[in-house]
């Protein structure tokens, strides 16, 4: 069994899923994660601007950040977003315990800001989400904040940040 499979199926019974649920992702997810990354968080999640809409099915890896939707009338699978986690910019989270919710936002390499919430059970399970989070993504932002330091300032508008 490949580093994937073992890291998909627990993460995915953290998050509570369905095995229904997990077996129809599964096969969109193989293809898009190689099998040799680790599933790090399995979550499902919202659009902050659609609070009515459809939910998503997020995938964190160490190398990768996987949205898949499901169709509600014939349970399609559709991808929304597939992309290796360097390729992202402007990554940031906000946990909010009173909400009992992560807000995560990133920009994708296509210039879209990507927008996510992920709702938890418990308001000390947003805290280790937060620390997830901050796991995977902290290093690459200081790495880049080091790499820019010793670059000559370039002008950046704070429009792709919205």
């Amino acid at each position: 069994m490949d580093v994937f499979s073992r890291t998909f199926l627990p993460a995915t019974a953290e998050a509570g899923l369905p095995m229904a649920t997990v077996t129809r992702h599964m096969h969109v997810m193989r293809r898009c994660v190689e099998p040799d990354d680790g599933a790090v968080l399995v979550t499902r999640c919202t659009r902050p601007e659609r609070p009515l809409g459809r939910e998503y099915l997020l995938v964190l890896t160490y190398r990768r950040l996987v949205v898949t939707q499901e169709s509600r009338l014939l349970r399609q699978m559709r991808l929304h977003l597939n992309t290796e986690l360097r390729h992202l910019s402007n990554v940031v989270w906000h946990p909010d315990q009173r909400l009992g919710a992560v807000e995560f936002a990133a920009t994708a390499i296509d210039g879209v800001r990507e927008r996510f919430l992920i709702k938890v059970g418990h308001p000390k399970h947003v805290w280790h989400l937060d620390a997830l989070l901050s796991h995977i993504f902290k290093p690459r932002t200081l790495a880049a904040q080091r790499t820019v330091a010793t670059e000559p300032p370039r002008l950046v508008s704070p429009l792709g940040a919205y």
